[in-house]
């Protein structure tokens, strides 16, 4: 009944039909399921088996009996809005939507004809890549077999093997057409979990076969924290990453794991604080020697440099000489400030200085996590006439850096991101309860076609199993999508648990 409503409301004689009749033929069936498919307002679900043979050949009779042709579909553009006719006559374009990766074939590319015809030896130029292709050989598929042909006209889908530098997405044109398609929008990932092998000597083997899965399914995504230090795959949902865990074990034979990925916390400071740090070493000849005073404060867009901060009723006067702005690759700003007057610290070890805070910066005194948005000044110091290097300042600067900052209210920072969770109306209380357990700031709601829109605010750390829980709340009928927004502070009693845990592993180690 649901689906006769749905294909009558393509058409007004058939809406009119089934108000008086509660019933359609066949005929109006098919022809009305025809017209929702070439509106895009109608999408059939098909529950299929293909190793059982369940379910496929009524799959196949919808295609062939009821799938509109190509040309009954609506206008095909181009990335540059330039309107595509599927003429066989018109110059060639493919698109490649799938890559797959067969034993003693490698990649196997399959494409639609977007416009003209293309032949076994045609020469193509794929314009994403800059790079040029020749069709060694034409298949069209059936099933698991590759079927070959020697043409392929404007609206046939086929395969081809054999490719140098072909990706999903990827248009090959002739020298006769300019057409580019960027049809495939790849949804924002919901789920990650860091992986790794069972035996440690497999890396180079986990990474190189996690890159070729990639090829087939670019919604897997790869990355290499150096920050993190793990490896971290990135996908659609928990059952997504189980089955490329499940694919590694038994079509590659290799064993992995799940771990929990860490969160990329960062730190920071709440209020001005100095200090100072002498390094000294004597061993026989020149030894080392360095000596920097270092004031630290929180860095705000705009804020002036005080001439005079007090610490400990003394007043410390400060006059610039020179500003180097650093833009963290990990967020936020480093402003170092020279503010040496009378020479107590020649200008070529600043630099050095500056190195010393920098590689602090990068391992931050509370969780060993980057740092950000600090104004370090320079303002005393002392040289020795011969034990003074750039190695004695850099050592130097970093442990003043290290005290001022642990003297200035550090706090840790963590990521925060926008989420949006779509979900039925008679499961809206449970999904709300679920939030507010997360930490989750509510934004806002609105209702969307029997769904709830709930718009929140939620730390990365609570996100971790999200999508599997959401899952389990609404018997997978809600969806959820996720982007970063900011960091900010961490409450007081989880900055207190992650220092103990940092401490902890530091011990061990």
């Amino acid at each position: 009944k649901v689906l006769i409503e749905a294909a009558a409301e393509n058409d007004e004689a058939l809406m009119e039909k089934f108000f008086e009749q509660d019933s359609l033929t066949e005929d109006e069936m098919r022809e009305g399921i025809r017209k929702g498919l070439i509106s895009r307002g109608m999408f059939p679900v098909f529950c299929v088996c293909a190793g059982k043979d369940m379910g496929v050949r009524r799959l196949m009779e919808f295609l062939g009996n009821v799938v509109p042709f190509v040309s009954d579909m609506p206008k095909v553009f181009n990335s540059e809005g330039k309107e595509i006719t599927p003429d066989s006559n018109a110059p060639t374009s493919l698109y490649f939507f799938k890559t797959s990766v067969e034993p003693h074939i490698g990649e196997v590319s399959y494409f639609k004809v977007m416009s003209g015809k293309v032949k076994e030896g045609d020469d193509l130029l794929n314009v994403d890549r800059g790079s040029k292709e020749r069709i060694a050989q034409l298949y069209v598929v059936a099933g698991s077999n590759r079927i070959k042909v020697e043409e392929l006209q404007a609206g046939d889908i086929g395969a081809t093997v054999k490719l140098k530098d072909v990706k999903t997405g990827n248009t090959l044109n002739n020298k006769e057409c300019d057409y580019k398609f960027n049809f495939i929008k790849y949804p924002n990932s919901k789920y990650t979990r860091a992986i790794k092998p069972v035996n440690e000597a497999d890396v180079e083997k986990m990474m190189s076969i996690l890159n070729r899965m990639r090829e087939e399914d670019p919604t897997w995504v790869i990355e290499q924290s150096k920050e993190l230090r793990q490896t971290l795959v990135h996908g659609q949902g928990e059952f997504h990453l189980r089955t490329l865990k499940w694919r590694m074990e038994n079509n590659e034979k290799l064993l992995i794991k799940f771990e929990e990925p860490k969160i990329p916390y960062r730190e920071t400071i709440t209020k001005a604080a100095r200090a100072d740090y002498r390094h000294k070493k004597q061993s026989g000849g020149a030894g080392q020697f360095g000596e920097v005073h270092l004031i630290v404060e929180p860095y705000k867009e705009g804020v002036p440099v005080p001439e005079i901060y007090r610490f400990n009723g003394q007043e410390y006067k400060v006059s610039v000489r020179g500003t180097d702005e650093i833009p963290l690759e990990w967020g936020g700003k480093l402003i170092f400030i020279n503010s040496i007057v009378g020479g107590s610290i020649d200008t070529r070890f600043m630099p050095a200085i500056l190195k010393g805070v920098m590689s602090r910066m990068e391992q931050g005194p509370l969780t060993g996590s980057y740092a950000r948005d600090v104004r370090v000044i320079v303002y005393e110091g002392k040289m020795h006439p011969v034990d003074s290097n750039e190695i004695s300042f850099m050592l130097a600067g970093r442990n003043a850096f290290s005290e001022a900052f642990k003297n200035a209210g550090p706090k840790i920072l963590e990521p925060i991101y926008d989420v949006e969770v779509l979900v039925p109306s008679d499961r809206m209380g449970d999904v709300m309860g679920d939030l507010q357990g997360r930490r989750a700031v509510i934004m806002g709601m609105s209702s969307e076609k029997g769904f709830e829109k709930l718009i929140a605010r939620i730390p990365l750390k609570e996100m971790s199993s999200y999508s599997t829980a959401l899952s389990s709340l609404t018997g997978g009928r809600a969806s959820f999508s996720m982007k970063f927004s900011e960091y900010e502070l961490v409450p007081t009693d989880v900055q207190d648990k992650l220092i103990k845990e940092f401490e902890a592993t530091q011990a061990e180690d």
